[in-house]
């Protein structure tokens, strides 16, 4: 006999509640632990695809291992140097920027800004916010990760953890498919399926498209000759998983840039202009179709939504677990939409009874 819906609710209100509870307490002890279930997951199809080609798991994992420490020596010993470095420039002459900036409208538009005028003295304190509040993210970053268990924690059990998963992942999964009660296994099953495959569109889809972007941009920004081009490609491709705000944030940024670097140089500012150009084509018609698909199931006001109140509640830790919940609940909530229009309360009496009627 199943359980009663009432107690099925109590107990997954429970497993819930232990869940945020955890998370709440937890979070920064569970950050490794979180990174390398999340690095796992993405590199799951990988070793699949390895086995199908005749390679034992181990082997496999063996070989994502090795190209995986290779990749992260190189980022290690050239991009994250270079990318700090230009980070730290942009910093320095924000104010510098602005200044430029105000002149230039000063020059152009002289009944625009007044020496004296409210919107000046606003955009000469945007350089010097930037330059102070940018100072103490860095220092407050820098300082997080200071510590040598933090170091630790992230370049040392966050690879043994991901490589652990990365070997146990089938096994992990057939021993929860064993525990799952046996009344609901059909449709807990087919949630989970449809769970993974929203993940695995977005996460592993949108995770590859943000890698690409991001490669293309800072490469040809670079080589267009703009200054903190590798800044700039970062940013994009980092916040390319929300339609069109990678493109119109980079471009907004690269473009402004260009202005002050190659004022009077049209053609060097038409070319950082059809970076993004060209980047917006080629993700619209090439990159999400293959790589992502049309239907993900993940509303970029919910994904925002989502991140904020996970980051809010939880922290970093939040917001890497953000996405997987939001996939589950959206799914769940697709579930049980549909499960309501097969109900009475949707149908009414009336329509059961002409359904009857006509049988």
């Amino acid at each position: 006999m199943a359980l009663p819906v009432r107690d099925q609710l109590k107990y997954w209100g429970a497993a819930t509640a232990v869940f945020l509870i955890v998370l709440w307490f937890l979070g920064d002890v569970l950050l490794p632990f979180v990174l390398g279930g999340a690095i796992a997951y993405f590199l799951d199809p990988v070793a699949d695809r390895l086995e199908k080609m005749g390679l034992s798991r181990a082997l496999g994992t063996a070989c994502i291992t090795v190209v995986a420490l290779l990749i992260f020596v190189v980022m290690a010993l050239l991009v994250v140097p270079t990318l700090v470095n230009q980070t730290v420039s942009l910093i320095e002459v924000a104010p510098q920027l602005t200044r430029d900036f105000t002149n230039f409208l000063t020059e152009r538009f002289p009944s625009l800004l007044d020496q004296d005028s409210t919107l000046r003295s606003s955009l000469n304190s945007i350089g010097a916010t930037i330059q102070e509040r940018g100072g103490q993210v860095l220092q407050t970053a820098l300082a997080s990760f200071a510590s040598i268990i933090n170091i630790i924690l992230l370049f040392v059990i966050v690879p043994v953890v991901a490589v652990y998963l990365l070997l146990d992942w089938d096994r992990m999964v057939a021993g929860i498919d064993g525990l799952l009660p046996r009344d609901h296994q059909p449709v807990i099953r087919q949630l989970a399926r449809d769970i993974d495959k929203t993940l695995a569109s977005f996460i592993r889809g949108m995770g590859t498209v943000c890698l690409i972007l991001g490669t293309y941009y800072a490469i040809a920004l670079m080589l267009v000759g703009l200054q903190f081009g590798l800044v700039v490609g970062f940013i994009a491709g980092l916040v390319t998983f929300i339609p069109y705000l990678g493109a119109i944030l980079g471009g907004a940024l690269a473009i402004g840039l260009a202005l002050f670097q190659f004022w009077g140089d049209w053609v060097s500012i038409g070319l950082v202009a059809g970076i993004f150009a060209l980047g917006q084509v080629i993700e619209g018609n090439v990159l999400t179709p293959k790589l992502v698909g049309n239907s993900v199931g993940l509303h970029p006001v919910w994904l925002i939504l989502s991140l904020s109140v996970f980051g809010t509640l939880f922290g970093f830790v939040g917001m890497l677990v953000a996405v997987p919940v939001a996939a589950a609940l959206g799914v769940v909530a697709r579930f049980a939409v549909s499960q309501y229009r097969q109900s009475l309360l949707y149908k009414g009496t009336s329509q059961n009874a002409k359904s009857s009627g006509d049988s």
